[in-house]
């Protein structure tokens, strides 16, 4: 069976609407039988469908596999068009021994839009309605038979089948049935709540979502006996398997009971609170669990325990009664596992959340199940709420930092009765203050998000606790190595994988889904607050975060040396990014200047090669704006050598040459010789770009001395590529030739990934302007490799602005254009790069537009404009 999905882009009517829902029943036991000529019945079917909803003046929302989704202006074409689908549908001649039967449900209702795509309990009630009739059978709501039965032409009537809970748990419904002449009349009971045995509690308000996670879910309980869900607090795991529940009432034919264990502390009772959902009476001389597993020993029957967490040591009754009734299954909701046999596991997610920094179309916003709940909430709040282009941003802010988590949105939802998502937005400083005061119909611990994350915490021993505050150290997650490192958990008297499982399986941690050997762990952001307070309450706060920032930049600086290398380096530094943002923080915040600069220093290579040059500077920026920051030491020295680092890329030449020969007077100040070294370097190569060849010589000439003295021989490989390149900037082809192929070499054995691509690049350099054009682009493409694979996005503009430049020579202008915008467009997205002054390109551009022409020279620019830095590079070495 087909599963593609059409969503129609067409004007939606809003106000009194009437909303139709159709599929086919049985369509992959069709599909089965049919073979491929399912997809021409599939065809026909959507015509007829289609065809009498445009003949009704509807308009299709969208559709899925062989469901529609319909809208009409009036009850009476809504109507009109569901009797006429019916009708050509009877009529058609489907294959030998096919029949095909649709069931469609109708209701009347607000027409409400969240985004492009309509939200509200109508269009949800619709869809239920649908959902519990039989193939050829059309349901209607007491809301649209109110207003069609007394114009409903000949031939149709109205049939009422009584009040009927629908399977979204809601008040009953009360149901109808359109009688059409000349089709059948009698079918089989609809399917509802009230056809099987149930105690399923009422809910007020519609279920958003969770499509995929019903369906696993459905498909877990069909494979196993017991199915846990677990989760946070606030994840929406009693929801979740109400609606399973719902949606599997027919599988069961002794019926579906919810039990409520949230008011039970004593695992004693547990029995006592199944016993009473399934109306079981106490024998007086009998034990409970007797009479209940005789009672369930030939029932098929569904029990769904609710927040089984606080009464884990009860957990060997749930196999009791399973050993003692084989038809019977337990769908568990629970912060923690059972650890039972045969128990399997799913982790209730959080709702899909859009990425704040990459926002999609309102269209596709509104896909997000995130999004869809806060809309539906607020427009319980505000009916006349809805989101807008400007408040947009605001509302995907909202659920991104409230983790996607159901009960944190829909408490924020709340708040829409008076503020803004604007408002709301600032206010969210103190997630755990800011959201409380929900339904006061729900339990306690659900009316704030403190409350929930509360219950949780006062569930674990002592020496879990305590490493849970301590957790909230990190920013981003931790490994487990930082987490020994930092959080020491044999101080409070606990093994840390054993605290950590604890943790993980009361859902207060989770492990991250990363490819490594090494287990790494996160928290929830509202978790993570919360513990956040606990640890400042515990006061522990400083002495922790003391401990993380000196980790973490002994992390940085074991990685530094590294990260010219190759990516992994890089790989290890982005998981911990924002531990090093924290830990910058508290060098700020606590005056620590020397912790700021030796981080700062560690971590600026990483900076330019991941595009946050912006972000670097404005640490540097903070870090020597600190008191004592301009003490001459060799901390200073450093943290002044990151900073020109990364004003060299943002092309910053007065800031950088300022900052390096402050950093080479200190090294002289204190006879550091390697950081001597490296200064060195450093000066003469901005001697050499403000063309002060003399200068730039002698610094290159001094500090390779130095370096063969240390015996450094990778800042020797530096120095001769430096003086190799002074000879190229002055025309001395011949000169540097050989010296930078041997700086090549020597990067080639050392296997310094940055070293070779700039080798390669400085090669085609001189080959590009001695018009060896093949050699230039041979050495260019291995450039532009050897960097992609660094993921050092800055320096591939450089052999990239090359190999368009000999493509343009060579009569390959509409490639070279491409690649030139391509690498504009890069230096733009990310602050700067290397300074074009080093490339000598000439004026490539009025050379390709004069051999394109205006219109294709402009078309070569805006796609090179377009390209991501990927794509650019595909183009590059697919030309070689």
């Amino acid at each position: 069976m087909t599963q593609s999905t059409t969503k129609v882009h067409q004007a939606l009517p809003t106000g009194t609407v009437t909303f139709l829902f159709t599929d086919i029943e049985g369509s992959t036991r069709l599909l089965q039988a049919l073979g491929d000529r399912y997809e021409t019945v599939l065809a026909d079917h959507c015509r007829i469908i289609r065809e009498a909803i445009a003949q009704g003046g509807g308009t299709e929302v969208n559709t899925e596999g062989d469901s529609f989704f319909a809208v009409f202006p009036s009850a009476d074409r809504a109507v009109q068009a569901s009797t006429s689908a019916q009708r050509r549908l009877a009529a058609h001649g489907w294959p030998q021994g096919t029949a095909v039967r649709v069931r469609m449900g109708l209701h009347t209702g607000e027409g409400r839009l969240g985004g492009t795509d309509y939200v509200g309990l109508d269009v949800h009630r619709a869809a239920r309605i649908a959902g519990a009739g039989n193939g050829g059978q059309v349901l209607i709501s007491d809301a649209t038979r109110a207003l069609v039965e007394p114009g409903l032409p000949e031939g149709i009537g109205v049939l009422d089948l009584g009040a009927h809970r629908l399977k979204d748990l809601a008040r009953p419904e009360r149901i109808y049935q359109l009688e059409i002449a000349g089709l059948e009349r009698d079918f089989a009971p609809i399917r509802t709540l009230d056809a099987h045995p149930n105690n399923l509690p009422l809910q007020l308000t519609s279920f958003v979502g969770r499509d995929a996670e019903i369906a696993a879910v459905r498909e877990l309980v069909d494979a196993a006996r017991l199915v846990t869900l677990t989760g946070p607090g606030g994840t929406g795991k009693t929801r979740l398997a109400l609606q399973v529940a719902a949606e599997r009432l027919g599988e069961h034919t002794d019926g579906v009971f919810f039990v409520e264990l949230a008011p039970i502390t004593d695992q004693g009772l547990v029995a006592s609170a199944i016993a009473a959902a399934l109306r079981i009476r106490e024998a007086a001389d009998r034990p409970l669990l007797e009479t209940l597993k005789d009672d369930l020993r030939d029932k098929a029957m569904l029990l769904v325990l609710d927040n089984f967490e606080q009464v884990t040591g009860a957990a060997p009754l749930v196999t009791d009664l399973l050993s003692a009734a084989a038809k019977l299954h337990v769908l568990v909701t629970s912060r923690a596992v059972l650890h039972l046999q045969g128990e399997r596991e799913f982790p209730v997610p959080p709702l899909r959340i859009p990425d704040p920094a990459s926002l999609p179309s309102l269209e596709a916003l509104s896909s997000y199940e995130a999004v869809k709940l806060f809309v539906e909430r607020a427009m319980t709040m505000r009916p006349d709420f809805a989101v807008t282009n400007e408040s947009v941003p605001a509302v995907a802010e909202i659920v991104a930092r409230l983790d996607g988590l159901p009960l944190a949105i829909e408490l924020a939802a709340a708040r829409t009765r008076i503020l803004s998502p604007q408002a709301i937005l600032a206010r969210l400083g103190s997630r755990l203050a800011f959201l409380g005061g929900g339904a006061r119909d729900l339990p306690a611990r659900q009316q704030t998000l403190r409350g929930t994350i509360d219950w949780s915490y006062e569930l674990l021993e002592t020496p879990e606790q305590g490493l849970l505050r301590r957790l909230a150290v990190f920013a981003g997650g931790g490994s487990l190595d930082a987490i020994e490192a930092i959080c020491s958990p044999r101080e409070l008297g606990i093994d840390a994988l054993e605290g950590l499982t604890t943790l993980v399986e009361q859902s207060l941690l989770r492990r991250a889904e990363i490819d490594s050997d090494e287990p790494r762990f996160e928290m929830l952001q509202t978790i993570r607050e919360f513990a956040a307070e606990q640890l400042q309450a515990a006061g522990d706060d400083a002495e922790l975060a003391r401990r993380h920032a000196l980790h973490f930049t002994e992390i940085a600086e074991t990685a530094a040396p590294e990260l010219t290398r190759g990516p992994e380096a890089g790989d290890r530094l982005s998981a911990d990014l924002d531990n090093f943002r924290a830990a910058l923080h508290w060098a700020l915040e606590t005056g620590q200047v020397e912790i700021g600069f030796r981080l700062g220093f560690a971590l600026w290579r990483y900076w330019q090669q991941h595009a946050y040059l912006r972000e670097g500077r404005g640490w540097f920026d903070r870090l020597l704006a600190l008191p004592g920051a301009d003490a001459r030491t060799s901390a200073r020295a450093r943290g002044l050598t990151g900073a020109a680092g990364i004003a060299y890329w943002q092309n910053d030449y007065a800031a950088a040459t300022a900052w390096y020969k402050e950093t080479e007077s200190i090294f002289r100040e204190l006879d550091d010789k390697p950081g001597l070294v490296d200064a060195l370097y450093n000066t003469a190569s901005m001697a050499a770009l403000a063309d002060d060849m003399p200068m730039a010589l002698a610094g290159f000439r001094e500090g390779e001395t130095l370096a063969r003295e240390l015996g450094d021989d990778h800042e020797v490989m530096r120095f001769v590529s430096a003086e190799g390149y002074a000879d190229f900037m002055t025309d001395d082809f011949a000169a540097a030739r050989p010296l930078l192929e041997e700086s090549l070499a020597l990067a080639e054995q050392t296997g310094d990934r940055f070293a070779i691509g700039t080798g390669h690049h400085t090669v085609a350099q001189v080959a590009r302007l001695q018009g060896r054009f093949d050699d230039a682009a041979d050495h260019y493409r291995s450039a532009i490799r050897a960097l992609h694979e660094l993921g050092d996005a800055a320096s591939v503009t450089e052999p990239l602005q090359g190999l368009a430049a000999v493509s343009i020579a060579r009569g390959e202008s509409d490639l070279g254009a491409r690649l030139l915008a391509a690498t504009a467009a890069i230096r733009e997205r990310i602050g700067g790069g290397p300074p074009p002054e080093w490339l000598r390109l000439g004026e490539p551009l009025p050379v390709a537009r004069a051999a394109l022409g205006e219109d294709a020279y402009q078309a070569a620019w805006n796609a090179g404009l377009a390209m991501s830095v990927d794509e650019a590079v595909a183009e590059a070495l697919s030309t070689g």
